[in-house]
C-alpha cells in the first residue's frame, strides 16, 4: 500500500450513512400522520411499540399478519421518477389481505432496499406508505431503509411491508360461513393494482414498443400515469360492511385473478358463478390483451380485470351492503351467486362476455 492509499470505509464501499440519516429526517413528518392512539413512542427506536391493552375489549382477540410487496411496478415508478404512489400500493396489498378474515389493520412496518440512498426519494416512498396507512386506518410504526451498492444499481430499489391486525375469534370470516344462495358482490378496482406487471411490461414495452410518456386516448393520460395508478385500499370499506350488515367472506383479488382468489374462500361442495356481463373491465385490460394477443383466460389468470375485492353476503344483506359501499364512494355490484357444486365442477366459474 502506497502512502497515498487510505483505509477503506463504509462510504468507500458505497453506503452513505449521512444520506440515510437525512432520509429519516425528511420522512418524520409523514410518519407522524400515520398513527393511532395505541402507538407508543415515535420514529427512531429499534422497534415500534403498540399498546396491546387496547385489545382487552376483545373476548378472544386473534392477531392477523400479512406481508407483501408491489412487484415489478417499482420499475415503472423508477422510470417515471414518481415515488410517492407505490406506498399506497404496498399498504393496499398488505392491509386488504388482513381484512379478508375480518381483521382490523392495526399497524404496518416497511422495508425499502435501494442501490443508493437519495434522501428525497426515500422520503417520497415513505410519504406514500404513510398516506396509505391513513387511508387504511392503521399506523406506520417503523421500518428499515437498506443501501445495497453492488447488488442494485444506483437508481434501483424495492419495497416490502408487513402488517398486523386483530379480529374477534367468533367473527372470523371465511369459507365456513358461506351458504348456498349467498350473493357475490364485486368492488371495482382502480386499475391494474400491483399484480401482473411482468406480463404488462413484456406486452406493452417489449412487444408493442410503447413508451411511458405516450398519450393514450382511452386513458385520457399517458401510459405511465395509467400504469402508476395506485391500488385502491378497501380495508375501511370492508370493515364498514361488517358493521352494517352480515358478511360471510371477502376475497382480495390479487395475483391469480378473480377466479383463483375467490376459490380460496369457496368451501367444498359449493360453487361460485360469476357473470362477466355485469361489468366492463377498464381500457388498460383491453390494451394489454390486444397489444400482446393475450387470450382472455390468460388475462383473467393474471390481472384483476376490474375487480379488486369481493364480498360474499347473504341475499338479504345485499341492499344494505350495496348502499353502504355506494355511500362510501365504492363502485360495487352483484356479480354472481353461490350454488351447489356439481360433480367435477371447479370452485369458481366465469360465464358470459364482458359488457361493452
Amino acid at each position: 500500500m502506497s502512502s497515498a492509499d487510505t483505509g477503506a470505509s463504509y462510504a468507500s464501499a458505497g453506503v452513505d450513512i449521512e444520506a440515510g440519516d437525512r432520509a429519516v429526517d425528511l420522512m418524520k413528518e409523514w410518519v407522524k400522520k400515520a398513527t393511532r392512539p395505541e402507538v407508543v413512542g415515535g420514529l427512531g427506536g429499534f422497534a415500534g411499540l403498540f399498546d396491546a391493552s387496547a385489545l382487552k375489549r376483545y373476548e378472544r382477540p386473534l392477531l392477523a399478519s400479512a406481508t407483501d410487496g408491489v412487484g415489478t411496478k417499482v420499475d415503472i415508478a423508477r422510470k417515471m421518477g414518481v415515488y410517492d404512489t407505490i406506498g399506497h400500493d404496498l399498504v393496499g396489498m398488505v392491509v386488504d389481505d388482513l381484512v379478508v378474515c375480518g381483521a382490523e389493520p392495526l399497524f404496518m412496518t416497511d422495508y425499502i432496499c435501494v442501490g443508493k440512498v437519495y434522501p428525497e426519494r426515500v422520503a417520497a416512498i415513505v410519504k406514500g406508505i404513510a398516506e396509505g396507512c391513513v387511508l387504511a386506518g392503521c399506523a406506520l410504526v417503523g421500518g428499515e431503509t437498506a443501501e445495497h451498492p453492488g447488488l442494485l444499481g444506483a437508481d434501483e430499489f424495492d419495497v416490502a411491508g408487513a402488517g398486523t391486525g386483530v379480529v374477534e375469534a367468533d367473527r372470523v370470516l371465511g369459507a365456513d360461513r358461506i351458504r348456498t344462495g349467498d350473493a357475490v358482490i364485486a368492488m371495482a378496482s382502480s386499475g391494474l393494482h400491483s399484480n401482473g406487471y411482468s406480463l404488462v411490461r413484456h406486452v406493452l414495452f417489449d412487444r408493442a414498443g410503447m413508451a411511458l410518456d405516450q398519450e393514450v386516448p382511452e386513458f385520457g393520460r399517458t401510459l405511465g400515469e395509467e400504469l402508476l395508478e395506485p391500488t385502491k385500499i378497501y380495508s375501511l370499506d370492508c370493515l364498514a360492511l361488517t358493521r352494517t350488515t352480515e358478511v360471510h367472506a371477502f376475497s382480495h383479488i390479487t395475483g391469480g385473478g378473480l377466479a383463483n382468489n375467490l376459490a380460496r374462500v369457496v368451501p367444498d361442495g359449493l360453487h361460485a358463478t360469476i357473470d362477466r356481463s355485469t361489468w366492463t373491465p377498464g381500457p388498460v385490460f383491453g390494451l394489454v390483451g390486444e397489444a400482446g394477443s393475450v387470450e382472455r383466460l390468460e388475462l383473467e389468470k393474471t390481472l384483476n380485470m376490474g375487480v379488486g375485492m369481493v364480498a360474499v353476503v347473504p341475499r338479504e344483506s345485499v341492499d344494505v351492503a350495496l348502499t353502504t359501499l355506494a355511500d362510501r364512494g365504492v363502485d360495487a355490484w352483484i356479480s354472481g351467486e353461490i350454488v351447489e357444486r356439481g360433480e367435477h365442477a371447479e370452485a369458481v366459474t366465469l360465464t358470459g362476455d364482458y359488457a361493452s
